[in-house]
């Protein structure tokens, strides 16, 4: 006799997300102004959503990857300079980039411009808190060493880009 074996999927339910614009927070430093959109890091497929508002000339991030992500960009206004792996481009109004896993990048406003982009990360990973660290330490509030010290919990792990060092002297 043959048994017949069955084997039930069990999924979580992915959580409904509102904010209004009105109510999302905000973190501010110097040369940003970071929206906190709205992030879903309970669940499968989870995910972090923000706008970022760069003045001219702000730096944006350095050079750094995601082990677990893919972050995504999507120019809203401006135009944004990004590093992705150790190419140097510039992305426009209506531009959407997704850089996978593993493959560095960096962004900061392109030169003479301003940018507004928002940014979604696959799959989530409370990175609000991250994001208000990063708003803490550029506000001169805390110690940048705790960013180092948050890698792993951020999925955000910095490194050394000669390319993107050159890029923003302005030598590429």
């Amino acid at each position: 006799m043959i048994e017949k074996i069955t084997t039930r999927l069990t999924t979580t339910p992915l959580q409904t997300v509102l904010t209004r614009g009105s109510d999302a927070e905000t973190c501010a430093d110097p040369s940003s102004v970071m929206t906190l959109l709205g992030e879903s890091d309970g669940t499968p497929g989870g995910f972090t959503s923000y706008r970022s508002s760069f003045a001219e000339g702000a730096v944006g991030a350095p050079a750094h990857f995601h082990t677990k992500a893919t972050e995504q960009f999507f120019v809203i206004s401006g135009s944004l300079r990004v590093l992705v792996g150790e190419e140097v481009t510039v992305l426009n109004e209506g531009d959407f980039l997704a850089v996978p896993p593993h493959t560095p990048h960096a962004f900061a406003a392109a030169p003479g411009a301003e940018a507004d982009v928002l940014f979604v990360f696959t799959p989530g990973m409370g990175r609000f808190d991250y994001l208000r660290l990063l708003g803490r330490v550029m506000r001169g509030e805390a110690d940048p060493k705790e960013i180092a010290e948050s890698a792993d919990r951020f999925d955000n792990h910095y490194v050394d880009s000669p390319v993107w060092r050159a890029a923003l002297d302005g030598s590429a």
